[in-house]
């Protein structure tokens, strides 16, 4: 009689064990299975940035996710586990950092604006006419052409 046949799931994962290479095929499949696990919404603000032992490090944008992310660990914990097929993340530890989506522009970059017509460079024109100071006058003129460009964007975008 033949042997039987193995899943080369399972034979990967003897070679990544025997090469002390089983920690970053973790590491991969939590990146890879991140915003399936937890959602977009919890995705959008936090992100793993590190996987050591059974220990996940998530960079988180701003504290007020961090404090509702400490809450809901557990949670996270166990969603991550099932997803992962087994205990693969015991613990997870949270910090305040820069989170990229990808797909998405980074935070820097300004969202895109649309070209201003003459009518609504006639509306800023009449609002910018009782402002004296010359170098006011242009900084409200540009922060209001951003604003016009991109209410204009945006209504584009729902069409």
């Amino acid at each position: 009689m033949g042997k039987r046949p193995v899943r080369l799931a399972q034979t990967l994962g003897t070679l990544l064990r025997s090469r002390g290479l089983e920690g970053r095929l973790s590491e991969y499949r939590i990146h890879g299975q991140w915003e399936k696990s937890v959602g977009p919404g919890i995705a959008a603000h936090a992100q793993p940035v590190a996987f050591r032992g059974k220990k996940l490090t998530l960079s988180v944008d701003s504290p007020a996710w961090l404090q509702q992310l400490s809450l809901l660990k557990p949670e996270l914990i166990e969603k991550l586990n099932k997803n992962l097929g087994g205990k693969v993340v015991s613990d997870i530890t949270l910090r305040i950092g820069e989170v990229v989506r990808e797909g998405k522009p980074p935070r820097e970059q300004e969202p895109a604006r649309a070209e201003l017509g003459p009518e609504d460079r006639e509306k800023i024109e009449q609002y910018l006419k009782t402002i004296y100071d010359p170098e006011v006058r242009t900084a409200v003129r540009r922060v209001m052409e951003k604003d016009f460009g991109r209410k204009k964007a945006e209504k584009k975008r729902e069409k």
